[in-house]
Order: structure tokens, then sequence, then C-alpha cells
């Protein structure tokens, strides 16, 4: 991943704390999106003080999740690991049977450094299920990147040969068979010979169903076949990866995975900008073309009919400014689609920069100022945030887009907000999602708009604390 960086873009480093959530609540999304999954976090009370209010809001939909809290007696060496573990995961065999148990270490684990690798194997042989160790601890820089922890571990656990056998073939082409139902057999078989003769492609990140299809469609309307996805939608269709696959991520916190896939697994990764927005849904198409040697076919229209139908949020932003404090390695993308959009952006805080790993991107986000005629960002890398409020107050921007711990704080004294996490759980990838990024963004500015209207405004400026 040796890639120059862009010479115009002003990087620095203020070695701030990490104002974000903790890498553990990526089980959030993680157990519905594997459904065959079960996640078992192992630490503190604390750990589960967390998850339960992260995660309050699913208690009805029964999450496929457990704590295993560490006592006082655990951490002071007097208990058994081993056994505690092997009861819990019986336990999680009994009522739920999953294809796989993902345990998830926290910070308490690496401190007390409890052997979870060296435990698992034995425990797997012992129970029979697939047990995958991941540390999503709070020592990562950002809460998107326990994903990243979990992703990586999974890639260990791909097959490493194209199953021979028709029934191994049909357990592992769960995207295939997402794409082909209902469909009759000559029609798929047709469809089938659409595609390019290319090296496979297996794309990784954690997206919804729809989304996952969007994107494959995308790619096979340009004949581009794609192998598998990581995670699949069952731990039992985890995608085939031998030496000299193609790979391609679709989020910018993946570089730990992206890496994973390179050394591990000898895989060729292909650095592209991230599919968030027309814009970059359109470069990540390009580029994963190039590197196949096809031309990009209708690609001017269909970026162009998704902008049209955006112009209604794409008016009510254009001139303005936002601000970035930094909280889930999306800002990059985010920051460059909104530019694109006609916002200019002073700062774009980030807990975390792999500059290896987004090279694309920065150089996307480069050539969108420049296209756009407007300055380019400063990126801070770990913001102070007591700095960052003071340039908040210089700058004076129209939006900036926090954690949730700023929020509140930047709203009373009269600061228009967006929580950062939103465009984690959100559907922003591809073309047709642009619209729900624009639907988030410009929400604080349509709400102030309506309150102008009733002389709210006047009121907050009033009691706005100095």
């Amino acid at each position: 991943m040796s890639v120059a960086e862009p010479q115009g873009l002003n990087f620095e480093c203020e070695t701030g704390n990490y104002h974000t959530f903790c890498p553990i609540s990526c089980v959030a999304w993680l157990y519905q999106k594997i459904e065959d999954s079960f996640f078992l976090v192992i630490g503190t009370k604390t750990c589960g003080y967390f998850l339960q209010n992260a995660m309050g809001v699913m208690i009805f939909a029964e999450p496929r999740y457990a704590m295993a809290e560490l006592e006082e007696g655990d951490i002071s060496a007097k208990l058994n690991d081993y056994e505690e573990l092997k009861r819990l995961c019986l336990q999680i065999k009994r009522d739920r049977n999953p294809s796989v148990i993902v345990w998830i270490g926290t910070c308490t684990t690496e401190i007390i450094k409890m052997d979870l690798e060296g435990l698992a194997p034995k425990l797997e042989a012992e129970i029979g299920i697939p047990i995958v160790v991941a540390r999503a601890n709070g020592l990562d820089y950002a809460f998107t990147q326990g994903e990243d922890t979990v992703l990586a571990a999974m890639a260990a656990r791909c097959p490493k040969q194209v199953p021979v056998t028709q029934t191994e073939k049909n357990e592992r082409n769960g995207i295939q068979k997402l794409l082909n139902f209902g469909k009759q057999k000559e029609q798929v078989a047709q469809e089938e010979s659409e595609y390019i003769d290319h090296p496979p492609l297996v794309l990784f990140g954690s997206l919804p169903d729809p989304v996952v299809t969007q994107l494959t469609l995308e790619l096979k309307k340009q004949g581009i076949k794609v192998s598998g996805w990581l995670p699949a939608k069952r731990f039992t269709e985890l995608p085939v990866i031998e030496e000299g696959y193609y790979v391609a991520g679709v989020n910018p916190f993946l570089s730990r995975t992206a890496t994973t896939l390179m050394r591990r697994r000898k895989c060729k990764l292909i650095g592209a900008p991230f599919p968030i927005g027309p814009d970059g849904t359109r470069a990540w198409i390009e580029k994963i073309c190039s590197v196949f040697g096809v031309t990009p076919q209708g690609l001017d229209e269909r970026e162009g009919k998704i902008w049209q139908n955006l112009e209604d949020y794409v008016q009510l932003i254009r001139g303005k400014s936002v601000f970035f404090m930094g909280d889930n390695l999306l800002e990059i993308s985010l920051a460059r689609f909104l530019i694109r959009c006609g916002m200019t952006v002073p700062e774009i805080g980030i807990p975390y920069m792999d500059k290896r790993y987004q090279a694309a991107e920065l150089a996307f986000l480069e050539q969108t100022c420049n296209d756009m005629g407007v300055p380019l960002p400063k990126i801070v890398e770990k913001p102070d945030n007591y700095n960052q409020v003071q340039r908040i107050y210089e700058l004076n921007p129209d939006l900036v887009i926090t954690g949730m711990a700023h929020a509140n704080p930047l709203e009373a004294r009269g600061i228009n907000t967006k929580w950062s996490v939103e465009f984690t759980f959100a559907q922003i990838h591809g073309f047709t999602n642009a619209r729900d990024i624009l639907e988030l963004v410009t929400r604080p500015l349509r709400r102030n708009n309506n309150l102008k209207d009733l002389g709210w405004d006047k009121l907050v400026k009033e009691e706005a604390p100095v």
C-alpha cells in the first residue's frame, strides 16, 4: 500500500484525546449482518452497561450477543477462565446453536493478559463450533474500528480453495442466491454469460443486504462479477479467498482488514475512493473497471440523474460551510461529497488517518476541491477538542458534524450540529443512498428554517450562554 500522499493537503496532528464510542459497539451492526453468529463480549460490568445503553433500543429484537463479565476474582486470576467460557459457550450452543461464536476481547482482557487466542482453538475443538477471537477494545482510535478487527479475524477463516462439489458451491454462493432469487434457470444462465473474463473480486465491509445488492448490481452492469463479500450474510457463506484474488473495501476504517488480506491471504488491493455519494460511487466503479481493463458504460448518465434528484437538498447547503470534529473515520469521504455539493470545509478532524489505505480518497478530495474552486481543508489527526472549539468560534461554520459528547454543548451556544454516529448506522453507500446522507446533513438546517418562522431563533440567541 505504498502510495504517495497528495501534496496539496495540509495534515496536522494535535495528540488530543479520542472522544469516540468504545469499539465493542460494532456488535450492534455485525450481529444483524451475520445472521448465524453469536457475539460474546468478554469484559467488566462497565462494558455490559455500555452495551445495554448502546443497544437498549434493540431489546425486543432478541439480539444475538451476551456479556461474559469478569469479576474481581477473575482479575486476581483466582478463577478458571477456560471452564467459565466453556460453560457460557455450551449454553449458547444449546440455546442458539450458531454457526460461529465471536469472542470480543475488551480492554480488561488486554490488561490482565487473558489468552483468548490460546483458549479458543481448544474450546472450539471441544464444543464443535468455530470461535473467532477479535480484540475490539477501547485502545483503538475510533469505534468503527471494532468492525475492522472482527473482519480481519474472519478473513483468516475464509476458505482457501474453490469448493469442488455442487453442495459446497451451493452453501458458499450466498450473494448469487440473493441476486438470482425468483429467476428462471435460463435467465440466470444468460445473465452469467454477460460477465467479462476477469480475476475473482471480493468486496469487504459490513453493509445492509439492500446496499450489498445495489453495489453488486452496479458492477454487474459493467460486466464485473463479485465473487463474494466479507462478511457474508451467513458465516457458512464466507467467500473463498485464494492467493492473487482482488479485493476492494467499501469503508475508510477497514485498513487492518485490507492489510490482513494482502499480507496473510496474498490478495491484491484495489485502492479506490469509497462508494459514498454519487461521485465516490462512480470513482469506485471506474477504478475497479480500470484494474480489470473494462471501459465503464453509462456512468455519466447514471451519476447525472442522481445529482438531478438531489438538487432540492443541494440548494439548502450550497455555499454553506461544515466543520468535522472527528469521530467515525468517515470524515474524509463525507467531506469530499459535501464539497461536491457546493459546501466549503475549513477543517476535517479525524481520530486516525491511514494515508496508505485512504490514498485514493485523499487524492479525490484534493481533485474535488480544485474542480469546485474551493480552498483545501486542513486535516487534523487526533484533534484536541478544546482547540477545535476555539476554531469553531472563530470560523463560525453553518454546521458542525461531531460526536454525541459535544453536540448538546455546541447547540446550547447557537451552533448547528449533527451527530456523526448517525452516518455510521444510515445507509450511505452507492448511488441511490446519497439522498439519505443529505437528509441527515440538512435536517438541522431545515429545522432552524422552521424555527425562524416561529421566531425561536431570537429567543435562542438571547438565552445562549457565553
